[in-house]
Parts: C-alpha cells; structure tokens; sequence
C-alpha cells in the first residue's frame, strides 16, 4: 500500500479519502477497496518515515483535513520501486510443500489434495469471469488486472495437472 499511495501522490497532493477515490476509480472491483483506516495508517507512517509530509487545511464548517505532499525521500523511494523488477515465480509454493509431504507423512491423499486445488482454482476462475462481466468495459485497468489473474490461475491448473502426471 505504501508505494502505491507514493505513486499517487506523484501526480498530485491529496488526503486519504482522495487516495482511497483514486485507487477504487482506477482499479475498480478487481482490486480490493482499501480500507480508509488502513490508508492513514500508511499516510503515517510514511510521514514519520520522511516520504510524504502532512499539511492541515483548514475547511469550513468541518474539521480541518490533512493533505499529504511527496517529499525528495519519497520520490526517490517511488523511482527504486519503479526501476527493480518485480518478483517473479514462487520456487517455495505452500501447495506443492503439502503435495509432496502428506503422502510421504500419510497425512493426506496426492489425488484428495490435487483434486481440492482444482476445484478452488476454478470456483476463482469463476468469480473472476462474473468480476470481468460486471466491471465497466471501458475501465481497461481493471479488465487487464482481471485478465492476469485469470492467466495466472489457467497456469496454476496447467501445472496441477503437470503435478498429477508426474508424481507418484
């Protein structure tokens, strides 16, 4: 949540419920609405950090608000999150540490754990293409992200069919 909040601040200075507007706006339902607790938190601590610094503003007929500004340390944050390259395939996957150890321990069937999975990935896959049809077919952020997931999880059943070939 951090560097997503920097990025944003990039662009413009804002207070939380902005922020929380901007990442639902441009994310839409694919992505988890943030929590505006959740947001100041953040906002906090990357103010104690050095990476944004709060102005109050004062409104009237309610309370003041505060509005968060980029600092140079929160830029320069936001640059080495853009530069490093994201981490790509988990080598150390939960799922596949169950697979290979439950029979070995007789805690539990290879085919009982591959078959549970499947069903879970396509109860996903399912969820994700009733998301794809409901979100706005012009918000491509959100179909893309959708899209993704939905790639990540046809990879995820090829491989447990891989699994089942392949293990005893």
């Amino acid at each position: 949540m951090r560097l997503p909040l920097l990025a944003l601040l990039a662009k413009e200075p804002a207070h939380g419920y902005e922020l929380k507007h901007a990442l639902e706006k441009t994310f839409g339902d694919a992505y988890p609405s943030p929590n505006i607790g959740q947001i100041y938190v953040t906002l906090g601590r990357l103010e104690k950090d050095g990476f944004v610094r709060a102005v109050d503003v004062e409104q009237v007929n309610r309370p003041n608000k505060k509005v968060y500004y980029l600092t140079a340390t929160g830029r320069e944050a936001l640059d080495n999150w853009v530069d490093e390259p994201t981490e790509g395939p988990r080598v150390r996957d939960e799922f596949f540490m169950k697979l290979v150890l439950a029979p070995l321990t007789g805690i539990a069937d290879r085919m009982t754990l591959v078959n549970r999975q499947r069903r879970h990935y396509l109860s996903l896959m399912r969820d994700l293409n009733e998301l794809a049809e409901r979100t706005d077919p012009e918000n491509r952020v959100a179909l893309l992200l959708i899209e993704g997931a939905m790639l990540h999880l046809q990879a995820d059943l090829d491989w447990l069919e891989r699994c089942q070939e392949e293990l005893p």
